[in-house]
C-alpha cells in the first residue's frame, strides 16, 4: 500500500478555554496560514505531494506550538516563518529532519 502523500502535515490548532498552555497562544494559526500559503506557491501541495492540514489537541500543549509529519511521524515546534521555511525547505523537498526543531 502507498501513501496518498509523500508528506502529510498536521498542525495542532486547538484553542482551550481553561486558560491553559495551548498551541493557538503560541502562533500556530499564523503558522498553519503561512505554511500552507507556501506550500501551494512552490507547487510542493496535491495528490503524492505534500498536504496541510488542520488538527486538534495533540495533548502536548507545553511543548507548542506543534505540527507532526507523517509519514514519519516527526514532531516539531516553531517559533516563527523562519523555522517553518527551514522545515519546508529541508523536510518537504529534500526529506531530511530539522533536528534542531524535533521534539521526541
Amino acid at each position: 500500500m502507498t501513501n496518498h502523500y509523500q508528506h502529510h502535515v498536521f498542525f495542532c490548532l486547538n484553542q482551550r478555554e481553561d486558560g491553559l498552555a495551548c498551541c493557538m497562544d503560541k502562533g500556530a494559526e499564523q503558522a498553519f496560514d503561512y505554511m500552507k500559503s507556501r506550500v501551494k506557491k512552490l507547487g510542493l501541495n496535491g495528490k503524492s505531494k505534500v498536504r496541510i492540514n488542520r488538527a486538534g489537541c495533540f495533548d502536548r500543549c507545553d511543548e507548542g506550538p506543534l505540527l507532526v509529519i507523517y509519514p514519519k511521524a516527526i514532531w516539531y515546534t516553531f517559533v516563527d516563518n523562519d523555522d517553518i521555511d527551514e522545515i519546508i525547505e529541508s523536510h518537504l523537498m529534500n526529506d531530511k529532519v530539522v533536528e534542531r526543531l524535533v521534539i521526541s
